[in-house]
């Protein structure tokens, strides 16, 4: 029993540690901070901010409770097993143990969740794909990664909404930006950027080669201090084109799609999923808003950076994940060395290994 009681204490000490690591007592006060606002008067007036607000809450709350409820486990086990041990009752033993199992099993899952300790690892993100070097094989595989993308955020339950899609000629996409909502979906997303290598029998060569095709990711945190980023109208050249997206007949007749571009840095953002131009150029500025905060995080880095000898930026030829199809099947990142066989998996959406893999390298290059 003795020894039992000192397993829940170490458990519990763990949890207690983790807790404030995750800083779940800030969670806590912005849980309801956000409760506040909701039960404002006029609060789904904006309706898209009011269901961004109502999702952080109820993703907050879901995460908050999984760290209460285990600790308040652990504290009711802690008691049965003391009461136990105070009355000689030595046949809850074995009942008790299978239960401090459980909970370590729960903990152990949980404590996946310290490896997103970096800044931004708890907000959404803004998702981008591009074809690159590889002509319509690159824009099948920049299609094929926006896939197997989209199937991991399902998988994961978040909310996706398409901004922004370029079709490619004969197949595939050019680009594609989509934002991102669910509970630290830039930190699990943040592992993917980077040049994306695939190497094939082309479908589209009648000679059945074997081709090399690229396409490059993009993610960015979507942060509510993006929003304070001031521009002026003279920064900006906006262009407004009919959209060539989905949407019914109204966004496909009207010039309602709109492409702004910050002119000192070159940075573009382009929306055309609403049927509204204003709509349209609210996300664009959104987007364009993020990219200028990254680059000014970016530039303050830089230093950093060079010092440890990390690209942060993805270039082309230094791909970060290698998906090879013929002559042999092997998915590999070039960074943490993890590789699997299991090709079509990957595809589908099964990547958390890899990002795993990455977390996890991440944080012993953050301990050293």
């Amino acid at each position: 029993m003795e020894n039992l009681l000192k397993q829940l204490e170490e458990l519990r000490e763990k949890i207690i540690s983790a807790k404030k690591i995750l800083d779940i007592a800030s969670l806590e006060s912005e849980k309801r901070e956000l409760e506040r606002q909701m039960t404002a008067s006029g609060f789904w007036q904006n309706q898209r901010q009011a269901v961004e607000i109502s999702t952080r809450a109820e993703n907050l709350d879901a995460e908050i409770s999984k760290w209460l409820n285990l600790e308040e486990e652990v504290l009711e086990l802690e008691k049965l097993v003391a009461l136990g041990q105070k009355e000689g009752d030595a046949s809850m033993y074995q009942e008790a143990q299978a239960q401090l199992e459980i909970l370590e099993n729960k903990f152990s899952k949980l404590e996946f969740l310290l490896l997103f300790s970096e800044k931004y690892d708890r907000f959404n993100a803004i998702l981008s794909i591009h074809a690159g070097t590889g002509g319509v094989d690159a824009q099948d595989f920049a299609q094929m990664l926006s896939r197997m993308l989209m199937r991991f955020c399902e998988k994961k339950g978040w909310q996706i909404r398409l901004v922004d899609s370029s079709p490619g000629q004969e197949a595939g996409i050019k680009s594609q930006t989509f934002q991102i909502s669910g509970s630290f979906s830039y930190g699990y997303l943040k592992s993917e950027n980077g040049v994306h290598r695939l190497v094939r029998i082309s479908p589209f060569d009648a000679e059945s080669m074997r081709h090399t095709s690229f396409a490059k990711v993009e993610v960015l945190p979507d942060l509510p201090e993006a929003k304070e980023v001031e521009l002026q109208d003279k920064d900006l050249r906006i262009d407004v084109f009919r959209s060539s997206g989905q949407g019914g007949q109204s966004v496909n007749t009207t010039d309602s799609a709109v492409r702004i571009v910050h002119v000192s840095t070159g940075l573009s953002a382009t929306s055309q999923s609403e049927r509204s131009q204003h709509q349209n150029k609210e996300t664009a500025l959104q987007i364009l808003k993020a990219k200028l905060y990254q680059l000014e995080e970016d530039k303050q880095s830089e230093k950093e950076n060079k010092l440890k000898g990390e690209a942060k930026v993805a270039v082309w030829g230094k791909q970060i994940r290698s998906y090879v199809m013929q002559p042999y099947k092997m998915v590999k990142d070039h960074r943490t060395n993890f590789s699997t066989d299991q090709v079509d998996k990957v595809l589908d959406g099964e990547i958390e290994p890899f990002i795993e893999a990455y977390l996890r390298l991440q944080r012993e290059k953050k301990s050293l």
